[in-house]
């Protein structure tokens, strides 16, 4: 069934010019850093990847597809954004977007295994460092809508309406950018400048539009469209120039950001731009630099929640940009992960000793569980996923400095806890894991003696059921895997986007 739907959708007329169309608004689409809004990692269904599926011997690597993004102080390509199911002018498309640390965007057919087109921006800074390695720092995005994905894969849970942004509600409707221009946001502006900077009304957008959403290094918001690249409207002035940027999300009239590692003066904080306003907010980070690799996260009623390294959990409210609560004091280490549990929302984060933490999203200011993951085992890579199993069973996994641990949420709202379940020592690396229909993928980026392995793990019991082998020519960095139909993707510091998964029947 996974290929009959290319031939049993009638194909819909195009306007020449005019961007591709998608159809329903699949949940399971790849479109942000970490998956969805939450940041979770999972993927919740999938035809064709499952524990029986990847054990066998048809798993394999699929393509290697090389770029020409040259690394920049350790960081290379994004992680792969994803399109399944797309009508264009050439026909039934399955596409994947890629940014590259020297400023290129590059989109590949992931059915055929060829470039469909490269665009360039400027790649910023000529000295970098790893905290500041310049050019494209963040991932691409589509829009992203705030409410959680179903277990179907096919819609949102329903449960609550995504909150209502600056301009309209987040997913109704095509995006509209602004077209005028504005002046670029200066880093010695002072905080209050950089609270709030308006511009002119846009001018109406198409509708039915499908884009990618980049921010290179000039800082400027480019909406692309998924056929060729081009700027659907002018660029709009979002970041001060070189900042670090990272977990670029779009959610219907909004785009937002984190900065961290005060790259080019630019304090760390979250940013938001009004797509139809071009009004920029900002909130300063209160601790120091914003931990983890994704940025922020979001409730499904678009609650912004960020941690940082050397203060609270933050939540803020995404209109206003203005706290609402914070934990205590806690140095956090990795980025928080939204879930839902029994009903409610919940956020988990780890920090610098070593625990892991769960708190209600409507109640910062103590943990509701905690767990001990090792603070000898946390790196700048450490990140978290979440997923519930066929059992009703919450997960969370969390990647360490040489393992990744399993813990399940046991209990009732009055006395929560967590349960150890299993681990994959051994690593070098670890890198941000996903999960597929049941199938933890966790990815050891390697080290100066070895490249990347990909592994494959049972959720529920932490079995091996398959690994990539000597297939990856390189390390890996970041959060760099990603999942469609019956693919997994990465990519890796030689510059090139892999696909494993099960051949598919032309």
């Amino acid at each position: 069934m996974g290929e009959m739907k290319r031939f049993l959708t009638p194909v819909l007329p195009l306007v020449a010019g005019v961007a591709a169309i998608t159809g329903p608004s699949w949940a399971d689409d790849w479109t942000t850093v970490g998956a969805d809004a939450q940041r979770s990692g999972w993927v919740r269904a999938d035809l064709k990847i499952s524990r029986v599926s990847v054990a066998g011997p048809d798993f394999q690597l699929l393509w290697r597809m090389p770029t020409s993004n040259v690394t920049r102080s350790g960081s290379a390509l994004s992680v792969p954004v994803l399109i399944d199911f797309l009508i264009s002018h050439r026909g039934f498309r399955s596409l994947a977007f890629v940014g590259g640390s020297e400023g290129g965007i590059f989109a590949m057919d992931t059915d055929l295994a060829r470039m469909e087109w490269e665009r360039q921006f400027a790649p910023g800074p000529s000295e970098t460092t790893p905290d500041c390695p310049g050019g494209m720092t963040t991932s691409l995005s589509r829009q992203t809508a705030f409410a959680m994905p179903s277990m179907l894969g096919i819609g949102a849970r329903g449960r609550r309406t995504p909150a209502v942004s600056g301009v309209g509600r987040a997913g109704e409707g095509a995006v509209t950018l602004a077209t005028a221009s504005a002046p670029r946001p200066s880093t010695q502006t002072s905080a209050a400048a950089r609270q709030e900077r308006t511009r002119p009304p846009a001018r109406p957008s198409l509708r039915g539009v499908t884009l990618v959403y980049a921010v290179p290094a000039s800082g400027d918001l480019h909406a692309l469209y998924v056929s060729n690249g081009r700027d659907h409207v002018p660029p709009m002035p979002f970041l001060p120039q070189n900042a670090h940027a990272r977990g670029l999300t779009v959610s219907g009239n909004t785009a937002f950001a984190v900065t961290t590692n005060g790259c080019a003066g630019v304090p760390d904080g979250v940013w938001s731009l009004d797509l139809e306003t071009g009004i920029v907010r900002t909130w300063e980070s209160e601790g120091g630099a914003i931990a983890g690799t994704a940025g922020m996260a979001f409730g499904p009623d678009g609650t912004i929640f960020v941690s940082t390294r050397n203060g609270p959990l933050v939540s803020l409210e995404p209109r206003s940009m203005r706290p609402t609560m914070r934990s205590r004091q806690q140095r956090f280490r990795t980025s928080p992960v939204v879930f839902d549990l029994d009903g409610a929302d919940h956020v988990t984060a780890t920090t610098a000793d070593g625990a892991l933490h769960v708190y209600a999203a409507t109640r910062l200011q103590e943990p509701v569980a905690t767990a001990d993951i090792g603070a000898d085992q946390l790196s700048a890579e450490s990140a978290l996923a979440a997923w519930r199993d066929g059992d009703g069973t919450r997960w969370i996994l969390a990647s360490t400095g040489g393992r990744v641990g399993a813990w399940k949420l046991s209990g009732n709202p009055d006395e929560r806890g967590l349960e150890h379940g299993w681990d994959l020592g051994g690593l070098t690396n670890p890198l941000p894991p996903i999960v597929v229909n049941g199938v933890v993928f966790i990815l050891d980026g390697g080290s100066s003696g070895s490249n990347a392995r990909l592994y494959a793990l049972d959720g529920q019991s932490g079995r091996p059921i398959w690994d990539s082998g000597s297939a990856i020519q390189a390390q890996a960095s970041g959060h760099v895997l990603s999942s469609g139909p019956g693919h997994v993707f990465l990519t890796a510091l030689d510059n090139a986007v892999y696909a494993f998964g099960l051949p598919m029947e032309h």
